[in-house]
Formats: structure tokens, sequence, C-alpha cells
């Protein structure tokens, strides 16, 4: 098992160095002079604008800033925002929990909703339930992001009114957010109306962000089922006489865990990738959100710093998924 996990452990440190590259490039092939548009509609002088660049490095070949901005980040220094004057870091961990905790209602919806359908399509192949859970999903997998949240706030925020239309929180409330989780943090302060006004502002938000998770869960949960079900223990315990629940829920599905494991863990980045429009559309003050705002005020420091905080997320999810392989089937921890 630590064969296993050094090789994984490689890996990830190739994969960072990478992801570090494409994150410093992915800002500076974007139009647009990060100078110019700090100085906004006053403009500068041609001395000052040099000696902007001077202070921010941007006279240097872009190799050499490659390099500054590697050592940087191997050494913990992801930079300050140009507009904030606060560290990259600071900003980021004071946002994430608004991202995380959307995230994660929304995968737990998915896994919630997606595996069971997944269960019931390939239990019940080719009949009424496989063709309806599996024409949703497709539908699901296939519908524009904001094109589905536009339309859910229009429906249950505009005309029904039973959601509100952005936001973490209704403006009557206002507490302390030790742990920056709303849910939480409004359960501690005793107010039963602030975590009604939590949940209610997350719903829309997770129903959207988990759209696309949920369709691919459930859609490979089915197709792993089919094949486990044409195997020949399963038909032995049929001939036992086990019960339905059983074969299908403990014998099956566990032996088809493993590609849903791996699906449930790329889900992630899908995730963290719909965020940024979830977030726009509801403005939610999460990491997405930080993200877009960022790039178009050509902020460096804070969009390179976000894309490999968020990249190291997402490694580092795959890096438990790899961990899990090795629980779930122990052949896989021999394997090189």
């Amino acid at each position: 098992m630590l064969r296993f996990f050094i090789s994984r452990l490689s890996t990830f440190f190739v994969t960072f160095v990478g992801v570090t590259l494409i994150s410093f490039a992915f800002i500076r092939v974007i139009p647009g002079d990060p100078i110019i548009v700090m100085a906004g509609e006053r403009g500068m002088s041609q001395e000052r604008y040099e000696e902007l660049s001077r202070q921010y490095g941007f006279d240097q070949p872009v190799l050499t800033q490659f390099w500054d901005y590697l050592t940087g980040v191997l050494q913990g220094d992801l930079g300050q925002s140009f507009v904030t004057k606060k560290p990259v870091w600071d900003e980021f961990f004071a946002l994430f929990p608004a991202t995380l905790e959307l995230s994660l209602c929304a995968i737990i919806l998915a896994i919630a909703l997606g595996i069971p359908a997944g269960v019931i399509a390939a239990v019940n192949r080719g009949k009424f339930f496989d063709r309806a859970l599996m024409s949703s999903a497709l539908v699901g997998y296939s519908m524009p992001i904001f094109w589905w949240a536009l339309l859910l706030i229009i429906v249950f925020s505009g005309n029904l009114g039973w959601t509100p239309v952005s936001g973490r929180m209704g403006l009557l409330y206002y507490f302390p957010t030790p742990t920056g989780f709303m849910l939480i943090d409004s359960l501690l302060s005793g107010q039963s109306g602030a975590f009604v006004s939590a949940v209610q502002h997350l719903i829309l938000p997770t129903i959207v962000l988990a759209t696309i998770p949920l369709a691919v869960i459930a859609r490979q949960t089915r197709s792993a089922m089919l094949e486990v079900l044409s195997e020949d223990y399963i038909r032995t315990a049929r001939a036992k006489g086990l019960k339905p629940w059983r074969i299908n829920g403990l014998h099956a599905l566990r032996n088809a865990m493993i590609p849903v494991i791996t699906v449930i863990g790329l889900s992630v980045g899908t995730l963290l990738a719909g965020a940024i429009l979830t977030e726009t559309i509801f403005s939610w003050p999460g990491i997405g959100k930080w993200m877009v705002d960022s790039i178009f005020r050509r902020d460096y420091p804070v969009v390179q710093g976000g894309l490999l905080l968020v990249a190291v997320v997402v490694m580092i999810v795959n890096l438990i998924v790899d961990m899990l392989y090795g629980l779930i089937n122990p052949r896989i921890r021999t394997r090189k």
C-alpha cells in the first residue's frame, strides 16, 4: 500500500508543476494589460506605467517571471492581489468555505439520487423506469448550466417566490461565521430563521450544480451494475434463493462501485468548474465568482493562485480516490 501511495504522490508533484505553468500562461493569453486596467478611466503617465511595470516584474522576460512565480509558489507565496493588496492565500481561504459548502451539498445530492437511480435502472433494464431515468439523466447532462439556472430562478424565485434569487443569507440576519459554512454558523447562532434562510438560499444553486454530476453518476452506476449483474456469482446468489435487495444492494453494488467512485472523484472537477457559472448567476460569494471578477480585472496573482489552489484541491480528491481503490479492491495495490 505504501508503494502504491508513493507512486501516486510522484504523479501528484509532476501534475502540480504542470498546473503551475498552465495557470501562469492562462491569464497572459487573455487580451488586456493589467497596468492599464488598474489605471481605469483616469489613465496614467508613461513614467508611472514604467514604474508599475518594474514594481510588478512585467518588465522582465516571461521565463524570468515564471521562474520567480514558481519559486514563490514552492515557498508558499502566491503573491498579493493587484486590486485589494491582500495575500491570495487570505482571500482564497476566506471565500473557499462558501464554494466548499455549495459543492458538498451538490455532490451529496448527486450521490444520494444518482446511485439509487442507476441501480433501479439496471435492475429494470429495458422497462419504463430504466427508460425514464436514463432519458432524464441525458437531458440533465445536456442542459446548459446557465440556462437551467435562469429557468429555475424564473419559476421558483420569480413566479412562485419560494426561494431567494441570490446570495447566501437574508439581510435580516447577522451572526459570527467562525466556520465559514453558513448552515453550521446559522445553527450555532441559535436563530432558527437564519438556518431556514441559509437552506433556502442553497436550494437552487445546489440543484443546478448537482444536475450534471447526478446524471453522470446515474449512467455510470447503471452501466457498472449491468456488467456485474451478468457475472456468474450473481447467478449463483440468485440460485441460492437470496433476496433481490441483498443481491443488488450488497453483492452487485459493492463490486460496481469502483467505476462509480472514479466518476464521483472526477465530478469534483466538474463541480468546481460549474461553480464558476453557478456562483456568478446566483451571486454566490465563493471562489468561482472571485475568479471571474479577477479575470475581468486582469488580477494576475489572484487568477494564477486561484487556478492553482483549485487544481490542488482536485488533485487531492483524485489522490484520495486512488487510495479508496486500494481499500475496495486490494488487487489494485499490486499494479504498477
